[in-house]
């Protein structure tokens, strides 16, 4: 268990934050600038002292203002990532990643070097200095370092914040399989819930420097009170699927989930597969009836169970699809158009085109979540 009970004033912020989560797998603190996520991954790394609270990773106290606790950062075993690099400009990747090495206790160096060269494909790079990398080998070369610390818990700060979307989809992978491979809990920073749905077990939302929720992924994003938290533009359903079979004629594969067959572009999966993806909410559109001669191939009936009350053009309605949460953004002239209320029944339209392939993963059935081997033609 990770446990974060912190006060810490930071000029006009004021940072009280509690929280309480498995120590394992990946948890992502989500909120929007100057929510309060570093203050709270440094108090963690003891890189900033709280005020008061209590800090403890399974169990190790590493933080306790009653008790008078305050591990410092050498001795908390926490390996972090920042949005930089941070490398050491005069050494070699080889020197870089052994300085992470050479500060872990000597009977506690679980993880080798050539363990970590394999896992983020360093093998071309030891030799180079960083500033002969590429922004993405970079952050790889950091991960490698901070692993090789043979850390108890890994804090990522924004590691892809400053990467282009190229070089993110460089390494969303290589932080897919240290996730997997390694028995690591990860406590990932991000505003970018592409990267939330991808990687993440559970979802901590931080606003004006306090836990407003906590959760799974799918029961975080699926709640409208927590839209404003979460994002309107980039709102959406993370759903659980199951590949259920491909149309090789139509390059296409469907999907099982709880409403029914999500027809998708083709995946190069085996059937079976467990699921875990996101489908956007200005991606979902409504009828009263069902629709005939549309171009659109997922067709589901759904209950109206709440509507937004945003003020402008837009509103969202979030829908049950046979016990399947899923969110549709309409206008406010729509809404009056087709009467809806709660209880309303209709008809959820969605696009096979619109499946946002960035935010697919794997997950075993009964099992954490886990990163997808392989990726959709074309991407």
């Amino acid at each position: 268990m990770l446990e974060l009970h912190v006060t810490k004033r930071l000029g006009a912020v004021h940072v009280a934050a509690e929280l309480a989560c498995p120590s394992q797998g990946v948890v992502a603190l989500f909120g929007r600038s100057g929510a309060g996520k570093t203050s709270l991954v440094n108090m963690l790394a003891g890189l900033l002292r709280p005020d008061s609270g209590r800090i403890a990773l399974r169990d190790a106290v590493l933080f306790d203002s009653a008790s008078g606790i305050d591990l410092p950062p050498e001795r908390r075993r926490i390996g972090y990532v920042f949005q930089e690099g941070r490398l050491f400009p005069h050494m070699r990747v080889r020197e870089n990643l052994l300085y992470g090495w050479r500060r872990a206790p000597a009977d506690e160096r679980r993880i080798r070097l050539a363990e970590v060269v394999d896992l983020l494909g360093l093998e071309t790079l030891l030799e180079r200095r960083p500033g002969a990398l590429s922004g993405g080998e970079k952050q790889r070369v950091a991960l490698g370092r901070a692993l090789l610390a043979n850390p108890r818990l890994l804090l990522m700060d924004e590691p892809l914040a400053s990467l282009d979307q190229a070089r993110k989809q460089e390494v969303l992978p290589f932080v897919e399989r240290l996730r997997d491979d390694l028995d690591l809990p990860i406590v990932y920073v991000s505003h970018a819930m592409e990267e939330i749905v991808r990687l993440a077990d559970t979802l901590v939302l931080v606003s004006d420097g306090r836990v407003v929720a906590s959760g799974s992924v799918e029961e975080m994003t699926s709640r409208l009170d927590l839209r404003p938290l979460t994002g309107r533009y980039e709102a959406g359903t993370v759903i659980a699927a199951t590949v259920a079979g491909h149309d090789p004629r139509d390059d296409l594969s469907d999907l099982a989930f709880a409403g029914g067959l999500l027809t998708v572009p083709r995946l190069d999966l085996p059937v079976g597969t467990h699921l875990r993806l996101r489908i956007r909410a200005r991606d979902v559109a409504l009828s009263l009836e069902r629709p005939r001669g549309l171009s659109i191939q997922n067709v589901f009936p759904a209950t109206v169970v709440d509507i937004g009350e945003e003020e402008g053009a837009q509103l969202d309605v979030r829908l049950d699809v046979e016990g399947a949460a899923l969110w549709a953004r309409i206008t406010g002239r729509a809404k009056r158009q087709l009467a809806l209320a709660p209880g309303t029944r209709i008809y959820a339209l969605v696009k096979s085109a619109a499946l946002d392939r960035h935010a697919l993963g794997r997950q075993p059935a009964g099992g954490r979540f886990l990163a997808p081997g392989s990726k959709l033609n074309g991407a």
